[in-house]
């Protein structure tokens, strides 16, 4: 770039910066084009241009710099304003959610495009819902929920969740996330022992809670986890089984629950499981996002005692604990629970297997667990 040129275009920098647009957008256009493109400061045209109303040359000149360099996030964010001041809407979403995703890789949002990147955000929101509107209008409100779930993806109101098991994936299973209780016959048995189970409750916790710990512990033979409720009892369980064992003195404590876990086909691997317990969740308490180890197991909660306003979301969905209805899910699919009320909730946890993994794999599954719960280097 010529000494010249370099001059023009600081002066026309210095003018933006005074905000004087037109001085800026006079000495800028008159280098442009005869500046090497990678070097010339098309943003800068560009936002002199639109702040003349000179939208089709402010497109222009972002245009030059998108083609220069396709992730630069004010230019795609300045792309989507001018799409949206001309009336291109699908355009307009598509440079904003461009601009987002990279802001996002990023992880930061530049300080001099937070009140652009805030619009594009408000508008993005806005125009979800005339598109929905608009689609329903198309479709009919009388959509199943399959159907349902689609638009509200195609419309950014859920996001796709896939099981993303931590320790062990089995291939080839569908990805549900809440299975009906009928499907489990036997429940309906384990139902009815749910008043004795809520007069053994009430007695422990009458005798002070005892019994029930901190479902986060640090095993001092692994490091920590870094999880808020390590150690604390706002979330913490009653073990009837752990890793394969019975805790000889909660099930004595307990006849009827234990009754109720003979009717289910909890999974037996020795060292491992079964794993049942009464989970407790005091007001306020909230278990953040995360993924169970494997995606073989579902986890049944019956509830105990339910309280108002506390909720369990698996991928996009979200339900509640009602008397009387087992929740049965995959805690590979990303999950979270939060007490919101003012009460403590209680149900009995217990693991089951998988009903599409045949008996066999369920055998060679059970043998990895062994297996690695037996290694020991050297």
């Amino acid at each position: 770039m010529s000494s010249e040129r370099h001059a023009i275009i600081a002066q026309g920098m210095q003018a933006l910066a005074a905000r004087d647009h037109a001085r800026a957008a006079e000495l800028l256009r008159s280098v442009a084009e005869a500046a090497p493109p990678a070097d010339f400061p098309w943003p800068a045209l560009a936002n002199a241009e639109l702040a003349l109303g000179c939208n089709d040359a402010a497109e222009a000149a972002i245009d030059r710099q998108l083609a220069a360099a396709i992730r630069d996030v004010g230019a795609l964010l300045l792309k989507g304003l001018l799409r949206e001041r001309a009336g291109d809407a699908r355009a307009a979403i598509s440079f904003y959610r461009t601009a987002q995703a990279q802001m996002a890789f990023d992880g930061r949002v530049p300080p001099e495009l937070a009140q652009l990147e805030a619009h594009a955000r408000a508008y993005l929101a806005s125009t979800s819902d005339d598109f929905t509107g608009h689609l329903l209008g198309k479709l009919g409100e009388a959509l199943s929920p399959a159907m349902q779930e689609a638009v509200d993806l195609l419309t950014g109101k859920r996001q796709i969740h896939l099981q993303q098991p931590t320790m062990f994936y089995y291939p080839g299973l569908p990805q549900r996330r809440f299975y009906d209780p009928a499907e489990f016959p036997w429940l309906e048995a384990m139902l009815a022992h749910v008043p004795a189970m809520q007069e053994e409750l009430s007695a422990v916790i009458a005798g002070g809670d005892a019994g029930f710990d901190p479902y986060v512990r640090h095993n001092p033979d692994r490091p920590a986890p870094a999880n808020h409720l390590l150690e604390r009892k706002d979330w913490s369980a009653f073990y009837f089984w752990r890793d394969g064992v019975v805790v000889a003195e909660n099930a004595a404590r307990c006849p009827a629950t234990m009754a109720a876990l003979e009717l289910a086909p909890l999974p037996r691997i020795p060292g491992r499981s079964p794993n049942a317990h009464w989970s407790s969740l005091l007001p306020g308490t909230h278990i953040k996002p995360h993924c169970g180890m494997l995606n073989t197991r579902l986890i049944c909660h019956i509830p105990v005692q339910t309280a108002p306003n506390c909720w369990l979301r698996v991928g996009s969905d979200t339900r509640t604990w009602e008397p009387g209805v087992p929740l049965v899910f995959d805690d590979s699919i990303e999950h979270e629970a939060k007490n919101d009320g003012p009460q403590r909730r209680v149900v009995l946890l217990f693991e089951l297997w998988r009903p599409e993994v045949p008996e066999e794999d369920r055998a060679a599954i059970a043998r990895i667990f062994q297996a690695i719960g037996s290694y020991s280097s050297g």
